[in-house]
């Protein structure tokens, strides 16, 4: 079993496949990662040296924002627009839709279960 950035990579999958479970490296990244170290697309993890794995977690300590600084980024994106108060800040803080969805119905992910107002039918 690999372990590249804190994470457990599957040995039986091919290393472009494997490297996107960890957060932050897609399909593109994995890609790149490949191909800076030299490593063909078809290989497997089980068949890598411990020379290629420790190539591909300097290539990542490096090149890519993964994991825990990438989760950290990101949370304290969202609380500096909270902070500010910004529009996009206000719906953060009240957990309802940021990107400009419809509310009037759906959004059901975010609100959560649906209450139901008395005296409503008719």
């Amino acid at each position: 079993m690999a372990r590249i950035a804190g994470v457990n990579i599957p040995t039986s999958k091919r290393v472009v496949i494997a490297l996107q479970y960890i957060h932050g490296i897609g399909p593109k990244n994995a890609g790149e990662i490949c191909e800076k170290v030299g490593i063909p697309a078809e290989r497997r993890v089980n068949e890598l040296t411990d020379q290629e794995v420790l190539q591909i977690r300097e290539t990542i300590d490096r090149d890519y924002l993964v994991e825990g600084d990438l989760r950290r980024e990101v949370s304290m994106n969202i609380k500096r627009l909270m902070d500010l108060g910004c529009y996009r800040g206000l719906r953060h803080r009240r957990n309802l839709p940021v990107r400009g969805q419809r509310t009037h119905t759906n959004a059901r992910t975010r609100k959560g279960k649906a209450k139901p107002i008395a005296g409503k039918k008719k």
